[in-house]
């Protein structure tokens, strides 16, 4: 069956004072979605690859560990686990600041845990971004990287292309996730299930989060994605989209949707819905405020391009999987 289906490799970053247990527990943690998954037989499920890369000195990584060995392709994501030992600002390698932003270029999702969001800060792929981190660097953060924007008490920032988590044990709900995107929701609850971790339940009710596809190889597309993911898709055109990736209209539309499967409407507006979950899972915002804030002006086309998205209305989302008590419905 192994051999019938496409493979997706899950890099997991090692580097100095580095949470072995997180590095392990991902590593165990997709190998048992990998099984679940083989469970279903379908061929339409990729089999995910884990690979291990170790910093040495300030050279880029180098694969340390394949859990299925197979000719190199380009990484799906990469997940930096979380220092128990903390992590000084400013003490990046330069080897592997520019891998990271390779892979990203290259189209991977990276994923910061607790300190390792600091990181993906150091990169500079955060700037005029959205990210959480650890409590404990919280003002530092906010003083060392002004331009990006902290949201401390946020649990985890799933930004799509770029995702941090706050907690240092937040490593398996960032896996889930990404078993989520890779294997789909029922999957994600059944490892949950089975490793006895919490996970939302809001994938597996309304659909995973917003979730791109980054992969595709069109390096101009990738662009464009990168730029709306950073703007929220908040005030964009097509022109503007077109232009961003200098092509004229209709061969953009052509490439767009034969990279992302989506229309460049329908992408921005799953990419403003997945901002709104978030919004009404962790914070207290009105509803009306929430839609202005994703880029729409009326809240009426809001409240209906959610519940199209998700099968819920907003209010009723965030009653179901809101954590802030008290929070504001209008």
């Amino acid at each position: 069956m192994d051999a019938e289906r496409a493979i997706a490799e899950l890099g997991v970053l090692i580097y100095p004072g580095a949470q072995m247990a997180a590095v392990h527990g991902l590593t165990d943690l997709f190998g048992v979605a990998n099984r679940i998954a083989a469970e279903h037989q379908s061929a339409q499920l990729p089999l995910l690859r884990i690979s291990h890369w170790q910093v040495e000195g300030d050279q880029p990584p180098v694969r340390v560990f394949d859990s299925h060995p197979a000719p190199e392709r380009a990484l799906v994501a990469v997940l930096i686990p979380p220092s128990i030992a903390g992590f000084t600002e400013g003490q990046a390698p330069l080897g592997l600041i520019r891998w990271l932003r390779e892979q990203h270029a290259r189209g991977a999702t990276l994923g910061g845990v607790c300190v390792g969001s600091i990181l993906l800060a150091e990169s500079g792929l955060l700037d005029g971004r959205s990210a959480t981190t650890h409590w404990t660097s919280a003002k530092t953060f906010a003083e060392r990287y002004p331009a990006i924007r902290l949201k401390a008490d946020t649990p985890i920032v799933d930004d799509g292309d770029l995702i941090t988590t706050a907690g240092l044990m937040a490593w398996s709900e960032l896996g889930l996730r990404l078993v989520n995107r890779l294997l789909g929701p029922s999957i994600a609850t059944s490892t949950a299930r089975f490793l006895v971790v919490e996970h939302s339940d809001s994938a597996s009710e309304c659909g995973s989060n917003f979730a791109p596809i980054l992969s595709h190889g069109d390096v101009a597309i990738l662009k464009v994605q990168h730029w709306l993911q950073s703007t929220g898709a908040t005030d964009v055109s097509l022109a503007a989209m077109a232009e961003k990736a200098g092509m004229e209209e209709r061969t953009f539309l052509r490439r767009f949707r034969a990279a992302t499967a989506l229309k460049p409407t329908e992408y921005c507006q799953h990419l403003r819905v997945g901002k709104a979950r978030e919004m009404l899972e962790f914070t207290n915002g009105t509803i009306d405020h929430i839609a202005w804030t994703v880029g729409y002006q009326d809240p009426g086309a809001f409240r209906a391009t959610f519940k199209k998205i998700t099968g819920l209305a907003p209010s009723d989302y965030r009653t179901r999987f809101g954590v802030t008590p008290g929070a504001a419905t209008r």
